[in-house]
């Protein structure tokens, strides 16, 4: 007989009556050590997962920013505002687009090549190119945008950018462009989105900024709008979901909603209740630790830009020089900057001449040149006398005419005849008895000193350091115009700050250059040229040289980049623009601040750090993601 083997494990009846042989004591101790087992093992676990997998990005999911402002032209060649050029940006798609570096690459395009030195630009577009509603893309699209843009009666912002420039279709496929003469940043024109002639082609010149396409727009770019919701007459939202034709890379976030906002107080208020996840900063605020701020670095400075044709006092380079030194650029904390061509941002060359802030230099200049405050008023003032505009010079007897002798019977009283007569020898011989000079009855070399001292006063002409400045009614041009004027006060120089909003500014100050200083700022793209900041060319409006600058050596310099196709002759013939213009101080060049983007921490993947424009954060838009899964590594 086989006897069966008994095991020393305790069977399941053996295990119901564990519990029952423990005191409450040794229960409580056994239920203790059970649970941190049971938590020990799964942090065991948990810890071998996530140190064995790495998260990626999935598809999915909705990302939802907030933005200051109302569209109106979801239509790149009447986009104007940032509300419109973010919407535009993941609506329309260029021939070329910027990577994030700044590098211009193909995007509609397959390749392009450029020849005749410049003046030829040649486009091959992608195969199989679509519209969001499936119709082909070709090359029509592009000759009907760009002379839409040149038509003078559609009335579009960036109808300058397109002066002069021909169009050529080579084929459905293939387009060239012609220029007048070489210019190496029009490669940055052709990041402009392109229009589909099938939707606009029957719309008018006076209908097409009244057509419902310009908030519903059919494009070619990463997202296509879904919805828009508007409440009396405002758009409160618009949605965006994925543009299923595109094609590029697919985004991973499935829909994308803008919300519109009043101001970046209602803005902040907006993120801090977790209703946006995105949103852009006027400056480095801290939402809270669920957010983290984006520094993108943006080609654009601010300065003052001084109107030499209409202020006597900035007319004088000796005060700009003074002015250049009492200014304290490290009091704005932002990125100082001495050169509109931003050496620092380009790589170029730093410029030969910098202002360091050093007021006592700034005091000596102005004592040097006259400049002091007498009446102890806290302004300088010169006192420069002027010479009457009429002396007597000849003598003048009986039967003299003439000019002087009009004079000096203006000053004496006597009949204005212009003829030396018996009258005005008595009221010579007068003047003379009265002044203790021999009564001759003519007009001698003594009378004639006591004659200009007694009928033509010299006067004393006074020039205080007065400046009016004007700026655009924002918080950060308040706190910069209102640091400038303490600074400037130091020194003895008044400031007058007005503000007006940008429409105002825009119309009544900057198109008719009617302003002593203006504190503004300008933008420069990937391919630097400062040619309509700077060039005497431009002094007038439409043109943006806003200190009216002229000096024919930087103009050449400026005409040499604008030709120039290799980075290093353009490098070349900026620094010597640059050197010329410093020193003859046109200007003071203040800072040039970074663009902050602030995301929830939710949305992963925002990477890019330099770019032209606001709207070109979205450069990369693809890879942002919200969902994530993980994988074994």
């Amino acid at each position: 007989m086989i006897k069966e083997k008994k095991s020393k494990w305790p069977n399941r009846k053996q295990w119901a009556q564990f519990f029952k042989i423990l005191s409450g004591k040794e229960k409580i101790t056994f239920l203790a050590f059970f649970v941190l087992f049971l938590f020990s093992f799964a942090s065991i676990c948990l810890n071998f997962y996530y140190s064995n997998t790495k998260p990626i990005s999935t598809t999915g999911g909705t990302y939802t920013e907030g933005i200051i402002g109302q569209p109106r032209f979801i239509n790149p060649i009447y986009a104007n505002s940032d509300a419109d050029r973010d919407l535009t940006q993941l609506v329309f798609s260029g021939l070329m687009k910027f990577d994030e570096n700044l590098n211009i690459v193909p995007n509609l395009a397959e390749s392009f090549e450029m020849e005749d030195e410049g003046k030829v630009y040649i486009f091959n577009l992608k195969e199989n190119l679509k519209w969001e509603d499936g119709e082909p893309i070709t090359v029509d699209d592009i000759i009907f945008t760009i002379h839409t843009i040149q038509n003078p009666d559609f009335k579009s912002p960036i109808q300058a950018n397109w002066v002069g420039v021909e169009t050529e279709k080579v084929n459905d496929s293939t387009i060239r462009f012609i220029l007048k003469r070489p210019y190496a940043a029009f490669l940055e024109n052709s990041i402009l989105g392109i229009l589909p002639q099938h939707i606009w082609q029957s719309v008018s010149a006076e209908e097409f900024a009244f057509e419902p396409h310009n908030l519903e727009p059919v494009g070619s770019g990463p997202f296509k709008i879904k919805k828009v919701k508007q409440k009396i007459n405002q758009v409160t939202s618009i949605i965006l979901e994925q543009n299923s034709f595109y094609h590029g890379k697919k985004p991973n976030i499935s829909e994308v909603k803008f919300l519109f906002f009043e101001d970046e107080d209602e803005l902040i208020r907006a993120a801090k209740k977790k209703n946006i996840q995105a949103l852009s900063l006027s400056s480095a605020v801290t939402i809270d630790e669920n957010w983290e701020n984006h520094l993108m670095s943006l080609p654009r400075y601010f300065a003052v830009f001084f109107n030499q044709e209409q202020s006597k006092v900035l007319g004088d380079q000796n005060i700009r020089l003074a002015l250049n030194y009492a200014t304290n650029k490290k009091e704005i904390h932002q990125k100082t900057v001495d050169s509109p061509i931003l050496p620092e941002i380009y790589g170029f060359d730093e410029p030969e001449t910098i202002y360091e802030f050093n007021i006592e230099k700034a005091k000596e200049i102005l004592d040097e040149n006259g400049y002091q405050d007498t009446n102890g008023d806290g302004i300088r003032e010169k006192i420069t006398s002027k010479k009457p505009t009429f002396e007597f010079k000849s003598q003048l007897t009986k039967g003299s005419q003439g000019a002087e002798v009009t004079e000096l019977q203006k000053c004496l009283g006597g009949t204005t005849s212009g003829y030396f007569g018996t009258e005005t020898e008595q009221l010579v011989k007068d003047f003379q008895g009265k002044n203790d000079i021999d009564t001759l009855g003519f007009v001698g070399k003594g009378t004639r000193a006591a004659l200009n001292e007694f009928c033509f006063e010299q006067l004393d002409e006074i020039t205080e350091l007065k400046i009016t400045m004007v700026t655009v009614d924002q918080l950060q041009m308040t706190k910069v115009s209102e640091m400038l004027k303490g600074q400037w006060k130091q020194v003895g120089i008044e400031l007058e700050i007005q503000q007006y909003s940008l429409l105002q500014l825009e119309k009544n100050f900057i198109k008719p250059r009617n302003y002593d200083a203006l504190l503004f700022g300008e933008v420069l793209g990937a391919i630097p040229d400062p040619f309509p900041f700077w060039h005497s060319s431009q002094k007038k409006d439409p043109g943006l040289n806003l200190a009216i600058y002229d000096n024919s050596k930087a103009d050449k310099y400026l005409e040499e980049n604008r030709k120039a196709s290799d980075l290093e002759t353009r490098s070349s013939k900026l620094n010597s623009f640059q050197n010329i213009l410093i020193k003859d101080m046109p200007a003071i060049f203040l800072y040039s601040p970074d663009f902050i983007y602030a995301t929830s921490k939710d949305l992963k993947g925002v990477s890019v750090k330099k770019i032209t424009d606001p709207s070109k954060r979205f450069i990369g838009i693809e890879d942002w993601f919200i969902n994530t899964k993980r994988i074994w590594n």
